[in-house]
């Protein structure tokens, strides 16, 4: 494409990621109690809980991707494009995500590791730097990175073979697939899930609907005007996919867990994939029904969590690491219950408001937390006639 087309701005997208946030921060809370309420007669909501809401990653990097091909996709792919993307990249994403690895690995350093000689310290930390492990959430910064240098790649190839964007789903299924296959029965890389290509259909998935939103938009909006018969159809088989997938997903996992049944490592997979990959789809829908009918008080909270979610997804395990220092001494089940619901608050309510703060009264905060949404300018008093503006 030779000529820049203007994309229009797409709100309900906040409150994609805010759900998304929401997901990641309900499996994190509750993996503990994955694993020490096994004997409590609502581990079934646990279990539900923690798997039910795997979609918070494949979403953001699906998501990631969806926001990248929408708006560079109709611009011209050169140098200046490429630089310009990747000093974004260096800035909003790889500085931050230095800076908590670093906060994180002092931090271990500091509650396992005393002692340690320097050299070796460092050299943990560089490897645990290239690899995204100095904490055990940053791998997803480090998926993305993986992204991000192949992203200019698949854009020119998506915009040399236009006809390829509508294979671009298949071949991100093909290209996972092949990667998890080859890998559980060759090559066995160890951490499958710190690499990119665990992840390919989602990132191919982000593209399709990047450079094919303008025309499949009102597929998304589901309301009385957009419901033609097909549309209905897809729209039921989607949410039908997704809650038979999830329910799949969640059933298989509390078997596992509990030791009645273990499965091929592939069924796991394909119930994560299928549950994760529908889910993101619905999310949008989703966000578009909440956005046109929600009550403000459930969607401006949700637009600025959204708009706050890589900030509160880097801190957030900081808050449960301290938390989880006090746990309640009691064998009291109910006691314990609230327990494990106060650390989903706590991560919740602490992260949004260290990241919300820093946002408004930093200056830097993008230092720390990424691109965030700049505050609201100050209303300044009109000047009275004849005055001139200092």
């Amino acid at each position: 494409m030779s000529e820049t087309i203007k994309r229009e701005r797409i709100p309900e997208l906040n409150l994609v990621r805010a759900m998304a946030i929401i997901g990641v921060l309900s499996v994190h809370s509750t993996s503990y109690a994955t694993v020490d309420m096994t004997g409590s007669g609502y581990y079934w909501l646990y279990n539900f809980i923690n798997i039910f809401m795997k979609y918070g990653t494949p979403t953001f990097i699906f998501m990631s991707s969806f926001v990248l091909f929408y708006n560079y996709y109709s611009r011209p792919l050169d140098k200046k494009l490429v630089s310009n993307f990747y000093k974004k990249r260096f800035v909003y994403i790889l500085l931050p995500y230095f800076l908590f690895s670093l906060m994180y690995f002092v931090l271990l350093h500091y509650i396992h590791y005393q002692g340690r000689p320097f050299g070796e310290s460092a050299l943990s930390f560089i490897t645990k730097l290239f690899t995204g492990k100095a904490y055990t959430h940053l791998y997803f910064v480090f998926i993305n990175m993986q992204f991000y240098l192949l992203f200019p790649f698949v854009l020119w190839l998506l915009k040399k073979y236009p006809s390829v964007v509508k294979w671009s789903v298949l071949i991100g299924l093909l290209i996972q697939w092949a990667f998890i296959v080859s890998n559980k029965y060759g090559f066995q890389v160890p951490n499958k899930g710190s690499w990119a290509f665990s992840y390919f259909s989602y990132f191919m998935l982000g593209a399709f609907i990047g450079v094919y939103f303008p025309k499949i938009k009102q597929w998304f909006v589901i309301s009385r005007a957009n419901a033609t018969k097909g549309r209905v159809v897809s729209w039921v088989l989607l949410w039908a996919v997704w809650i038979g997938a999830g329910l799949g997903h969640v059933y298989i996992y509390y078997l596992l867990r509990l030791k009645i049944a273990t499965y091929n490592t592939l069924w796991y997979e394909f119930f994560w994939n299928l549950h994760t990959f529908a889910c993101a789809l619905v999310l949008i829908q989703i966000s578009y029904l909440l956005y046109r009918k929600g009550p403000a008080l459930i969607v401006k909270p949700l637009n600025r969590l959204g708009a706050l979610s890589f900030g509160i997804y880097l801190i957030h395990p900081f808050f449960l690491l301290v938390y989880r220092n006090f746990p309640p001494h009691t064998g009291t089940s109910w006691l314990l219950h609230l327990w494990y619901a106060g650390g989903f608050g706590v991560a919740l309510i602490a992260s949004w408001i260290v990241v919300g703060l820093t946002a408004r009264f930093i200056p830097f905060a993008w230092v720390f937390f990424g691109n965030l949404p700049k505050p609201k300018p100050r209303l300044v008093p009109q000047q009275k006639s004849g005055q001139l503006d200092a």
